[in-house]
Order: structure tokens, then C-alpha cells, then sequence
């Protein structure tokens, strides 16, 4: 197996910890009309579109003109997306402090939208030591499509066979894999430090 020369994280689910549901679950009394208001309404399909490029102001206002009684809910989204973000996946961000603090080149691929990425980018102190950044927002191209890791590998001269890419999206984790990266599905830090140790690398 070749040396490990560059570490590609996802950002979201991997190194912070985002989900509608730190919003929704007080917005909502129930437990399942928050699930369904999730899986039916502002789904993760429709949130995908804006990490695609589409402006929050124009997807709020077609699902707002669709299902008018959740009206007040959906302008929430975008509207109150901060509360979204619960800090730092801790293990994980000790994890790349140590893979850069070895010398590690790492960089981010991310579906996020470019209305909200600054927002990430500024809070959290971690964002500005990636030695290069991919966001599909930027690019109006979204992960698990192929041309979008080839941005990332052509713009900072990545090979995948020397490379690991980590997502906590297996669809996305898989993409990366028939690209030739070392791909781990993310799904916890004691578990990535467990994988990333398999490749040889010390952390």
C-alpha cells in the first residue's frame, strides 16, 4: 500500500455536528411531527438543491407557496439555521489537530450551501487550517457526482491512491472509493482513529 500523503474530510457530520433536529426539536412538541415535518417538508433533498447553489430566499418561498400551513416552519430553515450547529465533533477535530500538527496535508469537500459555509467558516477556528476547501455550494456541484471530487483532485494535485477521504454520507463515502481514495464511512471518532490507523497513519 502507498504512504498516506493528504487526508480529505466532509465537514458536516464529521467534524461538526449539524442537524435540522437541534432546531426542530424546539420548534416542535412531538418527537414524530418533528420527524415528519423532516422526511415530508424540508427534506434532505430539498436542503441538498440550496448546497447545490439555489439561494435559501428562493427555495423558502416555492416549498412556503407549496405547503402554506407549514409556512412559518419552513422560513425557519434557513431562517434559524445556526441553531443547527451544535460545536464541534470533539474527537474528530482532535483527530485532524493531530494529522496536521504531524505535517498532514488535509483538505475539505463538503455539500453546503454558499449562503451559510461563511457562517461555519468564521465560528468554528478549525476551517481556516485545511489546506484547501471544495464547497458545492461554490461550484454548483454536489457530492456523490464524480466531477466534483475531480475539482478537488485537479485544484490541489491529490491522488487518490495516496489519499482518504472521509464522509459520514456512505453514498458519498462510496463515490470517493471508485475514484480510487482510501474511503471510511464515517460514524464515529473512536472508529475513524481505528481506520486511519490501519492505513499507517499515527493519530
Amino acid at each position: 500500500m502507498r504512504k498516506i500523503t493528504s487526508v480529505v474530510f466532509d465537514i458536516g457530520g464529521v467534524l461538526i455536528a449539524w442537524n435540522p433536529r437541534h432546531l426542530y426539536r424546539k420548534v416542535f412538541e412531538r418527537e414524530e411531527e418533528m420527524e415528519w415535518f423532516l422526511a415530508n417538508i424540508c427534506t434532505y433533498e430539498w436542503n441538498v438543491q440550496q448546497d447545490g447553489g439555489k439561494l435559501f430566499s428562493v427555495a423558502t418561498a416555492e416549498l412556503s407557496a407549496k405547503y402554506p400551513e407549514y409556512s412559518d416552519k419552513i422560513a425557519m430553515y434557513y431562517g434559524r439555521w445556526t441553531e443547527m450547529l451544535d460545536g464541534e465533533i470533539e474527537g474528530t477535530v482532535k483527530i485532524f489537530r493531530e494529522l496536521k500538527s504531524a505535517g498532514m496535508p488535509l483538505y475539505a469537500l463538503s455539500n453546503w450551501s454558499h449562503e451559510a459555509f461563511p457562517i461555519a467558516y468564521q465560528r468554528y477556528d478549525f476551517m481556516k487550517e485545511f489546506d484547501g476547501l471544495v464547497v458545492s455550494g461554490y461550484e454548483k456541484l454536489l457530492k456523490p457526482d464524480h466531477a466534483i471530487y475531480r475539482v478537488l483532485m485537479e485544484r490541489y494535485k491529490i491522488n487518490p491512491a495516496e489519499s482518504v477521504y472521509i464522509d459520514d454520507n456512505k453514498p458519498n463515502a462510496d463515490a470517493a472509493g471508485e475514484l480510487g481514495f482510501h474511503s471510511i464511512h464515517f460514524q464515529s471518532p473512536v472508529q475513524l482513529r481505528d481506520e486511519l490507523r490501519l492505513l499507517g497513519l499515527k493519530v
